[in-house]
């Protein structure tokens, strides 16, 4: 068996008849995405068995676990249960306290800053399950970090895809390759962009399940996806891990979770078997590889992204090692040489929209031929919040056949100014290559009140018409458009005037000028209440936006009525 670790030899779906009948039975309950065959058995497609797309899944298209749901459906009970409850489909429905609330909080949080992705915490406790099995029956501690460390195999192309280091080992202990690290499995490169802070230490730490759930999270709804969805659903998924079985694997535990859990305590929730490096079920035992600084090593260690634990190496039989290690044959990532632009125009955009220009990046050879297949990072560096299409800073893309990777779309934030992308090979160290983005000021070509009463007070009075406005560019409503209004001296002299109208601050105060006026979403700005001292006459209030568009409004003030002398006494 020791020969054929790593080779992605996928167990099949039914490996047992509960199996196939716990399938059946989910599929007839309508899981999105679950698919059968005529026999009720599920149909897991094919596995590659050396993916050159999967470095840019989520965990690498590491191992998972494949044990299926039981096939009596969970009975929901309180989660202050004490104890892991009697019955195979109880115990199995029970998750560990600690990291049912990591995927209810991350739930929580995603809710509220991306609501349109409808994220349930089910999922993350299906793709909890498969990847490391509840983190290896909720052995964490009251931090929610791992006890040990969660390690998948070795991704040196020996079977999986091949991923030289990103991280220094800084996650995974190793500094040659990567591994996918933790309860959700998240390789290096990924968890550099993905990663979260979900407990408030201050730490994005991806052994911890309260962080590692949050990113899992913001991972599955990125690109705008709407995770009630069917289609998105099934796209999250396999960009977590691209593979049909996978696919129907998390669909099957989802199904199962929605219909019921509770919570055990932490340590003893129920630990999977089946792997899909696994060929028959039994335990293969990896090549011993480093433990990350700081940690202590595991008494057993994790082979694979599944998460499991597995007996220590056993002694060689009697086929001796080779007297030298096998080469691995270069990937596209080692031929690069330099990044190059592909024609990426100017980038320009008014704050708030979108940049109607990509970024394009070619990965070139030395005597620049185009290199297929290769990842490449795009990060967003400077003063600002602009970001990419789902609200991230950092995107990863793979080159496609001209070596060639095209950002995802940019979104100019609030703040002004330029900002870098700059894009970089992951896994080879070349020279990245810097694009300049530029966020203009909102701006408005036109101004004009809402209304034509004319404006008049007595002089001590207070205007009774409060002066709105309406800004556009470009004939369509301006908004978000920066404003200041002026009661200035005279149409040649923007100076602020010292007598006549006046607004008020919020201590009541007298004041001329006011900054900082914005309009809204229909580009309407309605001004405060004006007030006039005891000068009559024709004032000029003036309005200036961002974009050069000014309006001068004429208010006018009369004199109080003089008051009538008393009649003198006979």
């Amino acid at each position: 068996m020791a020969a054929q670790f790593g080779r992605r030899v996928v167990k099949g779906a039914a490996t047992t008849a509960v199996a196939a009948v716990a399938v059946a039975a989910l599929s007839a309950s309508q899981a999105p995405g679950v698919t059968d065959t005529a026999q009720g058995r599920q149909n897991t497609g094919s596995q590659p068995s050396s993916d050159p797309d999967a470095d840019n899944s989520a965990t690498g298209n590491s191992p998972y676990y494949t044990d299926l749901p039981p096939l009596n459906s969970p009975t929901p009970t309180p989660t202050t249960g004490t104890g892991t409850p009697t019955g195979t489909g109880e115990a199995e429905a029970g998750i560990p306290a600690t990291v049912l609330d990591a995927y209810k909080k991350a739930e929580a949080a995603l809710g509220e800053s991306k609501p349109g992705c409808n994220l349930p915490w089910q999922l993350l406790a299906a793709i909890g399950k498969v990847e490391s099995g509840q983190a290896r029956g909720g052995r964490v501690d009251a931090n929610g970090t791992t006890i040990t460390p969660i390690l998948g195999p070795v991704l040196n192309g020996n079977g999986f895809a091949r991923i030289t280091d990103t991280d220094g080992g800084a996650y995974d202990g190793d500094t040659t390759h990567d591994r996918a690290v933790g309860p959700m499995q998240f390789i290096p490169s990924t968890w550099e962009w993905s990663g979260r802070d979900g407990n408030g230490d201050g730490k994005k730490d991806p052994n911890n399940i309260y962080d590692a759930a949050l990113a899992a999270g913001g991972y599955l709804c990125r690109f705008g996806w709407d995770l009630s969805d069917k289609a998105d659903l099934r796209r999250a998924i396999l960009s977590y891990n691209n593979s049909t079985h996978y696919l129907n694997t998390v669909l099957s535990w989802l199904e199962y979770y929605r219909k019921g859990t509770h919570e055990v305590p932490d340590g003893t929730g129920t630990l999977p078997s089946g792997r899909s490096d696994d060929n028959n079920g039994s335990s293969s035992s990896p090549t011993p590889t480093p433990t990350p600084p700081g940690t202590t090593p595991p008494s057993s260690q994790n082979p694979g992204g599944g998460g499991s634990t597995s007996p220590s190496p056993k002694p060689p039989t009697t086929t001796p090692p080779p007297s030298t290690p096998p080469t691995t044959p270069a990937t596209p990532t080692d031929t690069v040489d330099h990044l190059e632009d592909a024609g990426t125009a100017k980038l320009t955009a008014t704050a708030g929209d979108a940049f109607a220009e990509k970024i394009a990046t070619r990965t070139e050879t030395e005597a620049g031929k185009a290199v297929a297949k290769v990842r490449v990072r795009f990060t967003i560096v400077g003063d600002t919040d602009s970001v990419f299409t789902g609200g991230e800073s950092v995107a990863t893309v793979v080159t496609n056949s001209s070596g060639v990777a095209t950002a995802p779309a940019l979104k100019a934030g609030e703040k002004t100014g330029d900002f870098t992308v700059r894009a970089t090979v992951v896994g080879r160290a070349v020279s990245g290559l810097d694009y300049k983005a530029t966020v203009t000021a909102r701006q408005a070509d036109a101004l004009a009140r809402t209304g034509d009463t004319a404006l008049t007070c007595v002089a001590g009075g207070e205007f009774a018409d409060q002066v709105e406005l309406k800004a556009t560019y470009k004939g369509a409503a301006a908004d978000g458009v920066a404003a200041t209004a002026t009661l200035i001296k005279a149409a040649d002299d923007a100076t602020a005037n010292d007598k006549g109208p006046y607004f008020k601050d919020a201590d009541g105060k007298t004041v001329r000028t006011l900054a900082g006026l914005k309009t809204d979403a229909n580009g309407l700005l309605k001004l405060p209440k004006l007030y006039a001292d005891d000068t009559a006459g024709t004032f000029l209030l003036r309005i200036n936006t961002t974009g050069g568009a000014t309006l001068t409004v004429e208010l006018k003030v009369t004199a109080a009525p003089s008051s009538s002398p008393s009649p003198s006494a006979s």
